[in-house]
This record gives structure tokens, sequence and C-alpha cells, in this order.
């Protein structure tokens, strides 16, 4: 299995930047796909996930500027956020792992990542 985001880069607060993963081999059509971040010096932290089934989950620190979806015919991941801040800057990274209650949002959970893309808001 073979996670490869992309899309990251310098923006301005206020942006908005859309971050997409390709994946490639396992079973991707039923994994629970999730997006982290790694600011410097910080753990890294889950900022939104998909299900099969479509149901998505989003962290508070990005609810109402964070969009997930997925394509399954092209095993691709999105995310798009919006209306971005300085404490967005972060290194992302797409992942692939069962969905479990609970565990969705620990990292240790997850079997599968991406290289990771960075995101930095500066003005």
């Amino acid at each position: 299995v073979q996670l490869q985001a992309s899309g990251g880069g310098t923006v301005q607060p206020g942006d908005s930047l859309s971050l997409s993963c390709v994946g490639s081999g396992g079973a991707w059509n039923s994994a629970f796909l999730a997006w982290f971040r790694q600011a410097p010096g910080k753990e890294r932290e889950f900022v939104a996930g998909i299900r099969s089934g479509y149901m998505k989950y989003v962290a508070d620190s990005v609810k109402g500027r964070c969009t997930i979806s997925r394509d399954i015919a092209k095993n691709m991941l999105n995310l798009r956020l919006n209306s971005l801040k300085p404490e967005d800057t972060a290194v992302y990274y797409c992942a692939r792992g069962p969905f479990v209650v609970g565990q969705y949002t620990d990292p240790r959970h997850y079997d599968h990542w991406g290289r990771g893309t960075l995101v930095t808001v500066s003005s």
C-alpha cells in the first residue's frame, strides 16, 4: 500500500488550500482514510477522516473550515481548508486504517501513511 499526498504550499492567512492523496494497493475502498498534521515541535494530530460509507469526522480545530472527501474510483482522498490561519501551518499527512470508535484520532492506530506535504500559512 502506498499513499502520496500533494497540494501543500505557502499561502496567506484567510486563503484556502486543497490537498490530495492518491493511494494504491490494498483494500482502499473499505478503509478509513484520514488527514493528520504535525506542526514543528508538536505531536501529530487528527484533522479529518472519512469512512467508506462517506461518514465524516472533523477535528474541532478545523470544524467549519474543512471539507474532506474521497473518490473511490480514483483511490483519492481530498481535503479542502478554508480561512487558513498561521496555526494551520504543519506537515499534512494522509493515512489509512480500519475504523474503530474512539481510536480514529490516534495516529498509532493507522498502518499506512503518505510522506506528507507542507502547508505554510504566513503573511
